[in-house]
């Protein structure tokens, strides 16, 4: 047997101002009523309509202009297609709200839920978001490209990709390093490639008592006989040529210090094989010597001692 709630139990949850309002109203009115409500829905969803193929229009302008203006400045393929993503969602999110706002419906929980909901995720994800924005500073600045030589972060290597999250890197002994680009972006960074030209020091230490202006003509005769060192400043953007100074005077050597620009590609082969040639011949072509860590001890005879 099912329960039936009386007639009067109904009325009762009903608010008794509302009922009496219905009490009052004829047909007609109520008719009226109804009539009047849903002319204001239809002219409100009318607007809507309008407003959303408008805004849709507009984000359509927006998303073709913000695509012309990244494309002539040459920004990174990466980072075009998510800042393009980024625009249409807020562009679109904002419609929308402002569509439902149109049709009466109350905004305000809605945009807080998000709000909640955006914050919770942003504590969660904060790491990952640094990462992200460094990514975005990264491919928007160009502190660096692929292919350059670079130094971050305690690694050094030839950048091979540049993604929003990380940087990957190839080590000279080709391993591969794949870095976060939060501390990239905040960190300091030394990048070899954006240069043509770099300098090449050599530090050399010789005995006292040697010639030190015959090493200077021998050294400076080897340098510019490589094509690869730069020689005449006017034809290579102003560098100088290949210089020795006597840089020190020290324990157990005189320390003279060579500097030669060349080509940034050339770097490190030129700086080896001076390495190995100032070894094999300065000895022989300048008559210097290279010294090593000496102490003199001299002994005097103990006169104090008696047999």
């Amino acid at each position: 047997m099912t329960d039936t709630l009386p007639i009067d139990s109904i009325a009762a949850s009903v608010p008794a101002q509302g009922l009496a309002q219905l009490k009052d109203l004829s047909l007609d009115q109520v008719i009226s009523s109804l009539a009047t409500d849903l002319s204001r829905f239809a002219i409100s969803l009318a607007a809507a309509i309008l407003v959303f193929y408008v805004g849709r229009f507009i984000i359509t302008r927006l998303y073709t202009i913000t695509e012309h203006i990244l494309s002539k400045r040459q920004v990174d393929a990466s980072l075009v297609t998510f800042v393009l993503s980024f625009v249409r969602i807020v562009l679109y999110f904002i419609l929308i709200v402002s569509v439902i706002g149109i049709l009466g419906i109350e905004t305000s929980s809605f945009l807080a839920l998000f709000a909640s909901a955006g914050v919770a995720v942003g504590m969660a994800l904060s790491g990952t978001l640094q990462n992200f924005a460094g990514g975005v500073l990264i491919l928007a600045l160009k502190p660096y490209r692929v292919g350059d030589y670079i130094e971050a972060q305690g690694f050094a290597g030839t950048v091979k990709k540049i993604e929003i999250f990380n940087t990957v890197i190839t080590t000279p002994d080709n391993k591969t390093i794949i870095i976060p680009n939060g501390g990239l972006s905040t960190g300091a960074i030394n990048n070899s490639t954006t240069q043509n030209y770099r300098r090449i020091e050599w530090k050399i230490g010789i005995s006292y008592g040697d010639n030190v202006e015959r090493a200077r003509e021998v050294i400076l005769s080897m340098l510019t006989s490589d094509s690869r060192v730069v020689t005449n400043p006017a034809a290579n953007e102003g560098f100088p040529a290949p210089v020795v100074y006597l840089a020190s005077l020290d324990d157990s050597a005189v320390t003279l210090t060579i500097r030669a620009w060349v080509r940034s590609g050339d770097f490190w082969d030129v700086f080896f094989h001076f390495n190995e040639q100032f070894y094999n011949q300065l000895p022989t072509r300048a008559g210097v010597s290279f010294p090593f860590p000496q102490m003199d001890v001299h002994v005097h005879p103990d006169t104090t001692c008696k047999g």
